[in-house]
Parts: structure tokens; sequence; C-alpha cells
């Protein structure tokens, strides 16, 4: 019996360039992100130590969870600052519904889609200018997320499940 490593081709390492991002706020308007060059959301899992009889260390169970987001976008749209300001006049923050689906035509892990719901943006650049830069203006973006799902999955990589 043969163990032979498996090497993924270098082809299956995807793109993120090649990524999509839709906001669709609580309205039902629905945004393309396009602006978005950099993204990231993340699920923390919160735990509690427990203590246990006879052990000298403490065991620990999962209790929670907190979902975070952060990105990066050229400085080029008001929607989001309009949305500062409804908040600012009203009281009423209106919630996030972004996609992101990332899929790379060259490689065979084919289309994951998350779903991040209930957004809420902790903030954001209301108005801003540097002239003696020659780079394009850019904002980051941060938030937080109450609910995701996955309605598409990459597939697994030829070789990743051990034993095919």
């Amino acid at each position: 019996m043969t163990n032979e490593q498996k090497i993924m081709q270098a082809l299956d390492a995807l793109s993120g360039s090649t990524a999509s991002a839709h906001a669709k706020f609580s309205d039902g308007t629905r945004y393309c992100l396009m602006q978005l060059y950099k993204f990231e959301a993340k699920m923390e899992v919160t735990h509690t130590d427990v203590a246990i009889l006879g052990r000298t260390n403490k065991g620990s169970k999962p209790t929670g969870w907190k979902g975070t987001f952060t990105g990066t976008a050229y400085y080029n749209q008001s929607v989001l600052r309009k949305m500062l300001l409804a908040y600012k006049n009203s009281g009423v923050m209106p919630t996030i519904d972004i996609q992101v689906s990332n899929e790379d035509p060259t490689s065979t892990a084919g289309k994951q889609t998350v779903i991040l719901k209930g957004c809420l943006f902790k903030g954001g650049v209301l108005a801003k200018f540097d002239a003696s830069s020659d780079n394009p203006l850019e904002e980051d973006i941060e938030g937080t997320f109450d609910d995701w799902e996955m309605p598409e999955e990459f597939t697994l990589l030829a070789g990743m499940k051990e034993g095919e």
C-alpha cells in the first residue's frame, strides 16, 4: 500500500479579483459593491471555562458566536453615507445583507457564496481628500452581522478527502 502525498494544483488557488459582492438593504434596494477591493468576514466562537472536579485544568464549552466584517473600498459612492445620515436624522439604522461569491474559472474548486444577514456598519467616512497623493481615495468599512448562510459551497479538490 502506497502513501502517496496529494498535492494541490496551482490553478486551484483562487484569485480574489474574481469575487463579487452585493448589498441588499432592509427596504429591498440592492447594490453591487464594485468599489470593494478587499473584504473579510469572520465568525468568532465564544467559550466559557468549565471547572471539572478531578482535573487540574478547566474545560472549554462553546456558548455563542459573534460575526464581524472588515473591508476596503474606493471612496466613490454615497450609499453608505446616506445610510449614516438617515441614522443621524431618525435614530433608525437599516440592516443590510451582504452577499459575497468567490468563483475563479481556472479553479476546480467551483463557487462559494456566503450571505451575511443583519449587517450593521460601525460608522464610516463622511468626507475626505488628499491633494498630495497620486493614489485613489479609499475608505475602510467595518461592522457586525447577526446570522449567515452558505447557499453555495466549494467542491472538494481532488485528493482532499482521505481514501479517495
